[in-house]
Formats: structure tokens, sequence, C-alpha cells
């Protein structure tokens, strides 16, 4: 299969396949299988950060000080970024609108705090938009990466999208309504990983700078975003499953790796 084939496959196959999955779970309220979830999903943006994407950058580039840089510069902008989404949504003093634990057990009591569905979506497709860049950079460097990148991506959105499932249907939207807007919204991926492949055709060198930003993303999302919202059950039996769904997602990514390695 070709490079563009494999991005348009695992952009459509990863959207379609994330937003049914959360919508099932939240038709249901599976908040604890959310939770399982998000766990596994940290162990997956880790993995593929530290165990693919990160070493491919560097040995790419040749010149680990500057891809290190990189990676520094991403999480700072992905800071920014997210402060900046926060500011849109937030009109309250604690919010907590990117932890899709939170949203799934506050939408699923019917606490909506003011925030609004269509802005949520306007993040998430931005969002989904970036995913799309790095997917398609991960697999222009090696399907092997690509492969790994998406799967991790992937572990991600179920939970985001779940929390954001549940939101829209606090906010009043049906069932049809809040599924179309996902589907809609993971359409992103897709728009943002043709572009990519497109314009990079000629520029090359730009990709181990962007497979720094892939590894800044998935780091800052696992430990700014994930992570803080498993604290909140911080009993011993809770804290063994967190570790051990953790651990199952970054073996997951080294067997993914091992598998689809040359």
């Amino acid at each position: 299969m070709s490079t563009l084939a494999w991005i348009i496959t695992t952009s459509l196959l990863g959207g379609l396949l994330s937003v049914l999955f959360a919508a099932a779970l939240t038709l249901n309220t599976r908040v604890s299988w959310v939770q399982m979830l998000i766990s596994y999903a940290i162990g997956a943006l880790l993995g593929a950060a530290f165990l693919n994407a990160l070493p491919e950058a560097l040995e790419l580039s040749g010149n680990p000080a500057q891809i290190t840089a990189t990676v520094l510069f991403g999480i700072l902008l992905f800071f920014i970024l997210e402060k900046l989404v926060l500011w849109r949504h937030c009109h309250i003093e604690e919010c907590e609108v990117h932890d899709p634990l939170h949203g799934a057990a506050t939408a699923a009591h019917g606490h909506d705090h003011g925030r609004s569905g269509m802005l949520i979506m306007l993040g998430d497709t931005f969002h989904n938009f970036v995913d799309g860049i790095l997917i398609a950079a991960a697999f222009m460097v090696d399907v092997q990466l690509g492969i790994v990148t998406a799967i991790a991506i992937i572990a991600h959105e179920i939970p985001q999208e779940a929390g954001d499932f549940l939101i829209l249907l606090n906010s009043g939207y049906t069932r049809r309504q809040a599924l179309l807007f996902n589907l809609l919204s993971s359409a992103a991926t897709l728009i943002g990983g043709m572009l990519t492949y497109f314009m990079l055709q000629d520029m090359n060198h730009l990709l181990p700078s962007l497979l720094g930003l892939a590894a800044a993303s998935m780091i800052y999302v696992a430990m700014s975003d994930l992570i803080p919202g498993l604290h909140r059950r911080p009993e011993i039996k809770a804290t063994i499953q967190q570790v051990v769904l953790i651990m199952l997602g970054i073996s997951s990514i080294w067997l993914a790796g091992s598998l689809f390695g040359h």
C-alpha cells in the first residue's frame, strides 16, 4: 500500500472507530471504561513518543540538540494553545474542559457549567487536524512509525471523544446530532493528513522537526491532560490498575513496532 493510501486509511478508520467506540461507551454511560481507556492511552502516547517518534527524529536529524529543542518548544506551544482554548471555553473559576474523564463524569450527572457544545467541537476539530498532520508526517518517514503513531492517537481519541459526546448531549443536542458532529469533526484528521502529505513532498527536511513536535504533542497530552485525572483516584487498587494499564499501553506500542518493523 502506498504512503498516501496508509494516511487516508488510518485517518478515516481511526476517526470512525474512535467516534463509534466513544458513542457506544457514552450511550451506556460506562464511565469506568473511560477511566480504563485513559490509563491505556497514557501508556500508548508515551510509548509512541519515547520508543518511536523521538528516536526516529533524532536519527533523521543527526542533530540531537535541535530535536530536543524542538520538543521543548512544542511542549510550550501546546501549553499556550491549550490556554487559548481554555480561555475561550471556560467561564468559571475551576474549569477542566480538557480532562475527558472529568467531562464524562460531569456531563453524565447533568452539569454543563455553561460550556458550549459547539465550542468544544471547534476545539476538537483543530485537535483532529493537528493529529492528521502528525500521522502523515510519521507515515512519510516510515510505515511502522505511522502505524504506531496512529494507534497512540486513536487510543487517546476514544476517551476524548467520549467526553465530548457527553458534553454535546448535556448541551441539548440529540444523540444523532452528537454522533454526526463528532464524525464531521473527525474528518479534520484526514484533511490535515492529506494537506501535510502534499505539502511535504518537496520539504522532506521538515520531517525531523515535525516528528519532534509529534513527540511533544503526545508527551504533553499524556502528562498534562490525562495523568492529572488519574490522581482523583489515589486508592491502592485504582493505582495498581492504572499502572498496569499504562504498562499495557506502552507494551502494545512496543509490540506494534516489533510486528510492523523491518
